[in-house]
């Protein structure tokens, strides 16, 4: 935007516009690449740590708890059954060691844990920064965008060119005259019409007939397309937007951009 703005010429409506969206949308993608850093820092780097050292470590001494828990029960079931004095001494013995290593793999277990409560709160501190993050960066983009908006709007509907521009030069024409009798382009060839001449076009009465000097895409219902070269009628319509004209080509109807136009004798 701000290279194609250099080339329309920053002293032009639309070349001052796109560098101004330029300069916003390098403002808007600074904000983004901070807002990426400081979630990656203070959210997802904790979050990531957590996942794939602390919890797999709860997690594996948790399954391990539970095997301890099935050889218990296994030496209970064996005791149980015994029945003869040796194989019951035997019984005993291997329920007190698998007991033992239960309760120890249990008190691990629970230290964890009680871990996870002070990780948690960590955790949604980081949370909250996140979205204490993202409420900055969406509020930036908004101030960003408001500003941009002011600014584009304080644009006046017709330009003069200025001395910024690299050469102006009228465009010629042999069987007709440009609207309103002069028009100028700049070395981008974006025709822009003095103020005098479109005031002098929009008081004329009638319709007339106007020759296309670009392809016009239609943004609505309410425009007319456009194809270079050809021969439309257009006329004035009270109140409507200096910058237009309502446009006819048989049955078709619409508004039309006067900077598109070349208005015929």
């Amino acid at each position: 935007m701000i290279d194609a703005g250099t080339e329309f010429g920053p002293g032009t409506a639309y070349g001052n516009a796109l560098i101004k969206c330029g300069e916003t949308q390098k403002r808007i993608g600074t904000a983004d690449r901070e807002l990426i850093q400081t979630s990656a820092l203070n959210f997802l780097t904790p979050l990531r740590n957590f996942i794939e050292g602390d919890y797999k470590t709860i997690a594996k001494e948790r399954k391990l708890l539970q095997n301890k828990r099935l050889d218990l029960d296994a030496a209970k079931t064996r005791l149980k059954k015994a029945k003869a004095a040796e194989t019951r001494v035997s019984s005993e013995q291997e329920l007190r060691i698998t007991q033992s290593e239960f309760d120890r793999q249990a008190e691990i277990t629970r230290l964890l844990l009680e871990g996870i409560s002070s990780t948690h709160a960590h955790h949604l501190r980081c949370l909250n920064d996140f979205v204490e993050a993202q409420m900055t960066y969406y509020a930036q983009c908004y101030q960003y965008m408001l500003d941009l908006q002011k600014q584009l709007g304080s644009f006046p509907s017709i330009y003069h060119c200025n001395n910024n521009q690299t050469s102006v030069a009228p465009i010629p024409s042999a069987s007709s005259n440009v609207i309103g009798s002069s028009a100028l382009t700049s070395t981008s060839g974006l025709v822009i019409t003095s103020p005098s001449n479109l005031t002098d076009l929009k008081e004329c009465s009638g319709s007339r007939k106007a020759r296309v000097l670009y392809d016009y895409d239609a943004a609505n219902s309410t425009e007319l397309s456009l194809l270079a070269d050809e021969v439309i009628t257009v006329f004035s319509v009270i109140g409507m937007d200096s910058d237009w004209l309502m446009g006819e080509r048989g049955n078709q109807k619409g508004r039309v951009p006067i900077t598109y136009l070349e208005l015929l004798n």
